[in-house]
């Protein structure tokens, strides 16, 4: 659903980047997928003559393709089982299966025969030796066969003899790695990143303006009336200022990680086909981020420095400028390299969010230097946060405004506020933050480089094991057969829930939208435009219907308005059930529509997937019993027996492969026992062998007297012919023949034969590609004929419109459509069903919830080892800022974690209640492990409001990124805007700037600031009651006192701070369900 070129033209995208190479042998896996015939027969016969023409060798496996498409090539090889079972002249293989006793049918093409004939279900109706009883010939015997087959012999004589050296010549072979030289290879890549760098400009631009209201708020927060340089507690201000900068400034380089990531598939696709070396790709990256790091250092720097009130000399300004640069390029080079050893979005964000808790931690603002354990010192001194924050408090608190001396004191104020808070004091260390900044710029660079060359994408590999038998086993005794066959009759004579047949007609159905502004542009007067003109028809019970036409007719669009799935546009027409009028409410219960996107939960079974259809759209008067026992018929119905037990898994990446997801698809629509049934393209993008077996399902399914309906797009003879009628359409929507298809489509054929001037269809031509090659428009100003106005001027459109009159009429007896609740199930029961398949999806999503826990146990540990029994010390104000700093750190570490993880699985399933269990566990194995190491006291109390404050900010925090996810269209949206909101929140955490310092004019954002709250709760129930002496400004209070006067903390305010807490969860969840029922980002 994103905007770009479509899958078809995207295929031929992926072909063209392979030709245009110098590559003489390409391998060409499934080209024709989302193609139809006639380009895929454009595209395979221009291959044809590059190969010939350039003496190239070409390999390439195909779908299904028609019988022109395949007689352009010159070889086959077909596969079975995982043994070639003929490779050789085309001209040969009917020959060679005839010799073994299969024969390929007239009206069959010879590429579906080849696919069919060595498949254990479809093997026996090509047996022509009617003399000799068959039997089922196994992979195994056709490959022996082969190798006694004249091609066979031939092809083995041609293996066992060497190749010839000498016959080749010396510049076949390159002998250089690359096709241009490194200067060159550079510029292009250079080139390219800038352009994607444009292309991408909205996320850039839309960073610096972020930054630019940060940036806003932060210095009429820190402004410079409210700020005084008067008292070491001031000072303090002051760096609060300073590591806030550093922290947005680092911070802005996380981007980088999720760009990287995004980029690397086609990074590995190029290198791996030696586009060029990985240091030509890495360095334009870097190269280009110079500009964009100016940029954003640029607005930080110019907008707050003044305003803030930092010392006034314009060196030091340009000193904290130089400084800022390198803290950004560092954050960039770091992050970029941490995303190309990750690989994966998950992995990266965790590996990312992990150093990142260890940078702040270690940077010696949250911690000083003098508090921290011997263990940790190497972690302190290679930093590179560290070496950053010393040098931009040097660079302030040296300066002229910062050489007073206090009364009672004989050292100037600033460089006692840099021992209050354990930064060096020597002007050297400016510079040499510089250089180590420079130095780790540099080392991650290489690193990153390095990580590009050497590692390999993350392969999934796809593929359910199917517990049936594989081909090489026997196939069993002609009585097992036709047993089976009986049961197969049994079965459609009647299955375990009754339904009621409904019919479906529609006469003379419109619809159209307003008229797209750049069609108004071009000088198109009307207002609206018109997608479907008067369409009627009748769709049937046990009548399976193909709508048809080329592409753009109006087939889906038709579809979903007889359904009522179009959000939009304008409606006209009458649509009547079984007679009485199409109701939404009621057509709903008795509808199933399969999607041509087969949108399915990954982490529960197919069996589950169907539980859950049938728990909440059956009748409740149904017993779960009778449910089961229809479950399992529907399950035998569309053959998914071997795949009941298997996870579904993503499209593409795990699980059920694409035709077995197309059946399940199918069934989630059957086990709520609809009487109609619309399906969009159920076909498409499967190979003849999976299609046969997907339309088998549905005519199982027609058999029983529903009602089907199915758009098609290129069907093979055999497809096709399976059909009953034919709805065909052309562009412009309106319909050109509405009727049945006659034996061999004998009745369409003659339809279209009896126009004057229509050519005749060719022997063993498909009759669905003839049709529509007849009737496309360029044909219709050839005859100067409109093939509607034919139909609607012939004796079937005469037919067609008395049977709808006939239909739209109720039967004598027969009642309308009626049911006593809006769903089929109670509230209560829709609660339960949801929770017990969101259970299940959680369990098995080990990327989710396990690499949460992994994370919060790493985090606890980490903080735990840092702020090693530091809980109970008091004595001097440093002591209470390194239990609220770690209170701050891991709060806004593992809350934003949590937010980010939700995100992107939020964008495949919403769920919330079932994470109250989930977070509780993190919850109580953080508390438990951080509340020991850190030595808080041991008192019941304080260890239950620690652990619940702890819950409920997990909760807010993972709730907040389900939000987050639900209001916007897609994840990197929604990670986008929680940047900015992770900074605002930061910054009035009460931790950077205690509420009392904050102006007036801020202080009521840090009441509407969930983490002030959560801090405001976690150190007032830890400290607040305590009233041992400490020194504050050379006096002696207690920490009460301190708690009061400094942070505005009250601890009889306790109960007010849990219920405000409470009600932030909940409105964080409330917003969520809300923004699921109202906003819809897809469009119909």
């Amino acid at each position: 659903m994103l905007r770009g070129i479509s899958g078809g033209q995207r295929k031929r995208v992926t072909t063209g980047e392979m030709l245009v190479g110098p590559a003489k042998a390409v391998f060409m896996d499934e080209i024709s997928t989302g193609l139809d015939s006639s380009t895929t027969f454009q595209v395979v016969s221009s291959l044809k003559h590059f190969i010939h023409s350039l003496k190239g060798t070409a390999v390439v496996s195909l779908l299904q393709p028609a019988p022109e498409t395949y007689n352009l090539f010159d070889d086959i090889i077909l596969l079975s089982d995982g043994q070639v079972v003929y490779q050789g002249p085309r001209e040969h293989v009917l020959e060679f299966f005839a010799s073994v006793g299969f024969k390929c049918p007239e009206r069959k093409g010879v590429a579906d025969f080849l696919q069919e004939v060595t498949s254990r279900k479809d093997q026996e109706q090509y047996w022509v030796n009617r003399d000799q009883p068959y039997r089922f010939v196994t992979t195994k015997d056709f490959v022996e066969a082969f190798q006694s087959f004249h091609v066979g012999k031939s092809l083995a004589n041609e293996l066992a003899t060497q190749f010839d050296k000498s016959k080749s010549h010396p510049a076949a072979l390159s002998t250089k790695m690359y096709g241009l030289g490194k200067w060159e290879l550079f510029k292009a890549c250079l080139s390219r990143e800038y352009l994607l760098m444009k292309r991408n400009s909205f996320i850039h631009i839309f960073q610096l303006c972020q930054l630019a209201v940060v940036a806003f708020i932060t210095m009429t927060v820190f402004f410079r009336t409210e700020m005084h340089r008067d008292s070491v507690t001031n000072g303090g201000l002051y760096a609060g200022a300073l590591f806030y900068g550093l922290l947005v400034i680092l911070l802005d380089g996380f981007l980088d990680l999720t760009l990287v990531v995004s980029k690397l598939p086609v990074f590995y696709k190029q290198r791996d086909f030696l586009f060029f070396p990985s240091w030509v790709y890495a360095l334009p990256v870097w190269i280009l981020k110079i500009p964009l790091t100016f940029a954003q250092v640029g607005i930080w720097v110019f907008l707050t420095y003044y305003v803030i009130g930092f010392d006034p000399y314009v060196g030091r300004f340009f000193r904290q400028f130089l400084l800022l640069l390198f803290v950004n390029q560092m954050a960039s080079a770091l992050f970029r390299f941490i995303g190309a050893l990750g690989r994966e979005l998950m992995a990266a964000f965790t590996m990312g969010s992990f150093v990142l808790s260890i940078l702040i931690a270690m940077s010696g603002f949250i911690l000083s230097k003098e508090n921290m354990k011997k263990w940790w010192l190497w972690g302190f001194w290679s930093s590179p946060m560290m070496y950053g924050q010393n040098a931009i408090v040097n660079n302030e608190f040296l300066g002229k405004r910062w050489r007073h001396v206090l009364p009672n004191s004989t050292t100037p104020l600033g460089v006692e506020v840099l021992k209050s808070r354990g930064f060096f004091t020597q002007s050297k260390w400016y510079w040499i933050g510089v250089g180590a900044l420079i130095g780790y710029t540099i080392v991650f660079n290489i690193a990153y480089i390095l990580a590009l060359t050497y590692m390999k994408p993350i392969v999934q590999h796809q593929g359910v094991k199917s517990q049936s038998r594989s081909n090489e086993q026997d196939g069993g005794s002609t009585s097992a057969r036709s047993s089976s066959r009986r049961k197969e009759a049994d079965r459609r004579s009647g299955m375990v829930l009754p339904f009621e047949p409904h019919s479906l007609s529609f006469d003379d159905v419109t619809y159209s939208v307003d008229m797209p502004k750049e069609m108004k542009n071009q000088g198109v007067l009307e207002d609206r435009l018109d997608l479907l003109k008067g369409v009627s028809g009748v769709f049937r019970p046990g009548i399976l219907t193909a709508l048809m036409g080329s592409t753009g007719a109006g087939k889906t669009t038709l579809m979903d308005v007889l359904a009522g799935r179009k959000t939009g546009g304008y409606i006209g027409g009458n649509i009547t059930i079984s007679g009485y009028p199409k109701k939404q409410e009621t057509f709903a219960r008795i509808s199933g529509y399969c999607e041509q996107n087969d949108i399915h939960s990954p982490h529960v079974t197919a069996y589950e997937s169907l539980l859950y259809s049938a728990w909440l759209r059956l009748s409740g008067e149904i017993n779960s019993e009778t449910r089961k026992m229809f479950i399992e018929e529907v399950i035998e119905l569309v053959e998914l027996n071997p795949l009941k037990h298997a996870i579904v898994g993503l499209p593409g990446v795990n699980g059920l492969s694409t035709e077995q997801r197309k059946r399940l698809t199918i069934a989630v629509e059957l086990v709520a026992n609809p009487s109609i049934i619309f399906m969009d393209e159920p076909t498409s993008g499967l190979d003849a062998r999976a299609a046969a077996v997907v339309m088998r399902a549905v005519r199982n399914i027609v058999d029983t007297g529903r009602t089907v309906v199915c758009t098609i797009h290129q069907p093979s003879i055999d497809i096709f012919e399976s059909y009953d009628e034919l709805f065909l359409m052309k562009r412009g929507g309106e319909g050109i023949y509405v009727g049945p298809l006659g034996h061999h489509s004998s009745h369409l054929i003659t339809y279209f034969e009896g126009i004057k001037g229509v050519r005749t269809i060719e022997d063993g031509y498909n009759p669905a590609t003839w049709m529509l090659e007849v009737t496309t428009s360029a044909r219709e100003m050839e005859l100067g004929i409109d093939f509607a106005e034919v139909y609607k001027n012939s004796e079937l459109y005469r037919r067609n419109k008395e049977l709808i009159k006939e239909l739209s009429t109720p039967a004598p007896g027969s009642r309308d459509l009626h049911f006593p609740s809006k769903y089929s199930r109670s509230f209560l029961t829709q609660c339960i069903a949801c929770l017990w398949k969101q259970h299940w999806s959680y369990w098995r999503n080990n990327q989710y919830t396990a690499l949460r826990f992994v994370y919060t146990i790493a985090v606890t540990l980490l903080f735990g080892s840092i702020y090693w029994d530091l809980g109970t010390k008091t004595k001097k104000q440093q002591d209470l800022f390194n239990s609220m700093g770690s209170m701050y750190a891991t709060v806004l570490l593992l809350g934003i974690k949590n937010a980010n993880s939700a995100q992107p699985l939020v964008a495949v399933e919403r769920t919330v209640i079932i994470e109250l269990p989930h977070v509780l566990l993190q919850t109580v194995v953080f508390s438990i492990i951080e509340y020991a190491m850190i030595g808080f006291e041991w008192s019941v109390t304080k260890f239950f409001w620690y652990l619940f404050f702890m819950y409920i900010t997990f909760l807010y925090f993972t709730y907040y990124g389900m939000m987050s996810s639900a209001i916007t269209p897609n994840p990197s949206m929604a990670a986008l805007l929680s940047v900015g909101f992770y900074e605002v929140w930061n910054l009035f955490s009460g931790f950077i700037i205690p509420r009392p310092k904050i102006p007036v004019w801020w202080r009521w954002y840090y009441w509407a600031n969930p983490v002030a709250w959560t801090l405001y709760g976690l150190v007032t129930s830890q400290f607040g009651d305590i009233q041992d002496h400490m020194e504050f400004n050379g006096k002696s209070i207690t920490v009460e006192e301190f708690l009061r006067n400094y942070f505005g903390f009250k601890h009889d305010f306790l109960g007010v701070v849990a219920a405000v807490l409470i009600g932030f969860a909940v409105a964080f969840a409330l917003i969520f369900a809300i923004a699921i029922k109202m906003l819809n980002f897809q469009r119909r």
